[in-house]
């Protein structure tokens, strides 16, 4: 089995690498833009880092733009989303003034409010940077072993809102917003957190993506 990175200059490619190397050591990790080697693989990692109008630029630049929403159309083929990798599935993001996504699924990409507060009174952080408990909204593989409300890892200032009930896989409530920070359907699931630096779970979830047969 090969599992692809999708290397299109944007993303955190060699941490995220050297996690599923770690919870998959007998499979091999590719970190590749090759698009034969990317439609080969056995599941595909689709990463994401900064602006996302850079990312679907970079995405559109690198070719590779048809083969991802090949490889989304293809429900055979297990893909995971990671941070701005999740954003870029959805329709469309605010930031920037307006981007346009792949629109794999129903749903926008909202900034977190500025003058948001805690019960404290206490004004929240944007980016909303650290760690946070992910409440697990529908059952699904990935969350296998792990419980909800367990912490991940986060850093970024919008978030996803997908209009779908059924693509919701996991939540956090945030600067008075509902961040859906996991999505899915089909073979293709989705975070807005970073599994590679979410320690345990982290690692758990991605062993699970490894293990996942849609």
């Amino acid at each position: 089995m090969t599992i692809a990175i999708i290397d299109y200059g944007m993303g955190n490619l060699h941490s995220v690498a050297k996690a599923i190397e770690h919870v998959s050591p007998d499979e091999r990790v590719a970190i590749t833009r090759d698009a034969r080697a990317i439609k080969g693989a056995s599941r595909v990692v689709l990463p994401g880092q900064g602006a996302i109008r850079d990312c679907m630029g970079e995405l559109e630049r690198s070719e590779l733009t048809g083969l991802v929403k090949e490889l989304l159309a293809d429900a055979n083929k297990p893909l995971l989303g990671i941070c701005v990798g999740q954003q870029m599935l959805m329709d469309k993001s605010e930031e920037n003034g307006g981007v346009r996504c792949l629109g794999y699924m129903p749903g926008r990409v909202r900034r977190f409010a500025e003058d948001a507060v805690d019960g404290h009174g206490e004004r929240l952080k944007v980016p909303h940077m650290g760690w946070n408990r992910v409440h697990q909204h529908h059952m699904h593989p990935l969350w296998e072993g792990i419980l909800t409300g367990e912490r991940f890892y986060f850093v970024h200032s919008y978030y996803v809102s997908a209009d779908s009930d059924r693509d919701a896989m996991g939540y956090i409530d945030y600067a008075g917003s509902r961040a859906h920070v996991a999505t899915g359907r089909d073979a293709v699931f989705a975070v807005q957190f970073h599994p590679e630096k979410s320690a345990a779970a982290g690692l758990k979830l991605l062993a699970n993506f490894v293990s996942w047969s849609p």
